[in-house]
């Protein structure tokens, strides 16, 4: 904010708190940089000398007192002091650094579209706070904005009043700027919230283009346009022409809710800062989710799983089905999102030979490996993670039990009797006498 020296008509000393500058001067007074016995800096705001006797300006000074009491949040300039009764009524606010929003443009042009956003997001959260207290600021406009490093602020409420209220002026005198106005202001109608709608609209248009949406002219010129003319808009960025040609509607029913543009705004800001297209998601990037695992793929880990999938099955195309390795050197690859891959240990026994060509145990031929194999890896000890263990089953065991009984005895009844048929053939003539053997001679023998 420029700063000027005092002049000579003006005070030192107001109150508690001694002046150093001049910041600026409007239609109700003159607004000077000063600073109390502490060192805290204050913008202090003095009625004009010419206007101190006018009721009616001290009417309105008292409400711009008022209604920065009643405010609350970060969107105005805190109030710390006032006197209201003084010769020339004063009133001191914390003290905002930063130029104006007005001066900005003027100086380095427009903004870009992002920063447009995010600006108007703010002031709009601003105004949810100032309407929640009942007031309206009926002159909201770039020159009463100002850019802090923390954001920015809304100055002066020296023509606010409550909602519903309509012009303190005489009849055809319209309070506020021209060009910022709102038909129904122009009217003279009753002002509500969607009067500083209008303002805010008009307010970005200017950031955006570095103009007023309605041009310049006279005062009598502005008005006209306000309130028969569209708002000329070719400057503003495609992604914020809608939503400003909305709050700039003639009927303040058609326009939207402070509430409603700052999240809109918001939203238009993080798309333009990150780049995205029009109807793009401005939320975080969220990254798949594997069925298995129920945890973010890795992407790097799936890459190189693939690549030695693909590997190890050009091998075993080329290579023909019987050299897929001996037995006890199979390697199968683990499946996705595991750590790594687990040498697989072939079962106890030897009944299931793993080289090439082989056969499985009931004798038919093995089915040749699928490649897209994804059951999970087995264990040292043979078994797959998380399979029960089969000496905690005792309906197997007893199976096993049973087939065990069954074979024993079948093989004790085969040895049984093969050596059964194999009597006869060890020596025994035709009569089922041994060979050799002497005949007893009975007594009615032949001889």
């Amino acid at each position: 904010m420029a700063m000027m020296r005092l002049r000579r008509e003006d005070p030192r000393v107001v109150g508690s708190f001694r002046l150093h500058r001049r910041l600026g001067a409007g239609g109700m007074g003159v607004v000077y940089l000063g600073s109390d016995r502490r060192g805290q800096r204050v913008a202090l705001k003095v009625i004009r000398p010419d206007l101190a006797e006018d009721p009616e300006f001290r009417t309105r000074f008292a409400r711009e007192v008022s209604a920065a009491r009643r405010i609350r949040g970060g969107c105005t300039a805190r109030l710390v002091a006032a006197d209201l009764e003084a010769e020339r009524p004063w009133f001191a606010t914390q003290y905002v650094p930063g130029p104006s929003l007005h001066d900005k443009v003027n100086e380095e042009g427009p903004l870009p579209a992002a920063q447009v956003a995010s600006v108007g997001a703010a002031l709009a959260e601003g105004l949810v706070a100032v309407h929640e207290a009942g007031v309206v600021h009926r002159d909201l406009k770039p020159s009463n904005i100002l850019l802090s490093p923390k954001g920015p602020r809304i100055i002066d409420f020296g023509i606010a009043w409550a909602t519903g209220a309509s012009t303190l002026t005489h009849v055809g005198t319209a309070v506020g700027s021209p060009g910022f106005l709102a038909p129904e202001q122009v009217r003279g109608a009753a002002v509500t919230p969607a009067t500083d709608v209008f303002s805010l609209g008009a307010t970005l248009a200017y950031a955006a283009t570095g103009d007023s949406p309605f041009g310049q002219g006279s005062s009598e010129v502005m008005l006209y346009r306000v309130v028969h003319e569209e708002p000329q808009l070719h400057g503003v960025h495609v992604a914020l022409a809608p939503l400003v040609r909305a709050c700039l509607a003639k009927d303040p029913e058609d326009r939207p809710s402070t509430l409603q543009l700052a999240m809109r705004l918001r939203e238009i800001a993080a798309r333009e800062a990150r780049g995205l297209p029009e109807g793009a998601a401005t939320g975080a990037a969220v990254r798949p989710v594997t069925p298995s695992s129920g945890r973010p793929s890795t992407g790097r880990r799936t890459e190189r799983y693939v690549r030695q999938r693909t590997a190890r099955d050009g091998e075993r195309a080329t290579a023909g089905p019987g050299s897929q390795g001996s037995p006890g050197r199979r390697e199968r690859s683990a499946p996705e999102g595991s750590r790594g891959s687990v040498p697989r240990t072939p079962p106890r026994g030897g009944s299931r030979p793993t080289g090439g060509g082989g056969r499985t145990a009931g004798g038919g031929p093995r089915k040749p490996a699928r490649p897209a194999d994804r059951r999970p890896a087995r264990t040292g000890s043979g078994t797959r993670p998380g399979a029960r263990h089969p000496s905690s089953n005792p309906h197997l065991l007893r199976q096993r039990l049973v087939v065990f009984v069954t074979v024993t005895l079948l093989v004790a009844l085969g040895i049984a009797a093969a050596q059964g048929c194999q009597g006869p053939a060890r020596g025994l003539g035709p009569t089922g006498v041994p060979a050799g053997a002497v005949t007893p001679v009975g007594p009615g023998s032949g001889g």
